[in-house]
């Protein structure tokens, strides 16, 4: 009998980062965000391709930066900061491409799913592309929404949620 799907998550680790870990992060980053400028057709206007390795050894002190490796090798990661009224702010979410598909991506956001519920958080935001079909369909089926679109950056963003208490009001969180 054949399986038309192999699972890879035994080949799948995600955990903290450290700072030893900023060059690889920096290099996921740098090569998934080529790939979402590219789509943007925008690569000056995505920040995350100006970042250094420094920049990441600094948010690995500030924030909950969270590294994924496939077969020991690294592949994804995910950075996430606690924003007033308890909604964790995922930024720098990428797997590099030649490790896309495998599930990495799924992984690094159920973990965050997971520890953002152990902190009691009410509820976890992003922006992402709005156009980028596949990073829209791929939060929708992570269980996000679109709550509004922006275009504070030169294109059009879409900010998406998703709710850790059922019908949570982010409109207080969110005012600038």
């Amino acid at each position: 009998m054949s399986r038309l799907h192999h699972h890879y998550d035994d080949l799948i680790e995600i955990r903290y980062a450290t700072p030893e870990d900023a060059e690889d992060i920096h290099e996921i980053t740098h090569d998934a965000f080529e790939i979402y400028a590219q789509s943007l057709g925008q690569p000056d206007k995505v920040a995350a391709l100006k970042e250094t390795p420094e920049d990441v050894v600094r948010d690995i002190g500030k924030k909950h930066v969270i590294i994924g490796t496939f077969v020991s090798k690294p592949a994804g990661s995910i950075r996430f900061d606690i924003l007033p009224g308890n909604i964790a702010y995922i930024s720098r979410f990428g797997v590099r491409p030649e490790f896309q598909k495998y599930g990495m991506g799924k992984a690094l956001i159920q973990f965050v799913h997971a520890r953002c519920r152990e902190l009691g958080l009410n509820a976890i935001v992003l922006h992402t592309g709005a156009k980028v079909f596949q990073l829209v369909r791929f939060y929708y089926g992570m269980g996000y929404y679109v709550h509004s679109t922006t275009t504070d950056r030169g294109y059009i963003r879409a900010f998406l949620v998703h709710e850790l208490q059922p019908e949570y009001d982010l409109s207080a969180a969110i005012e600038k």
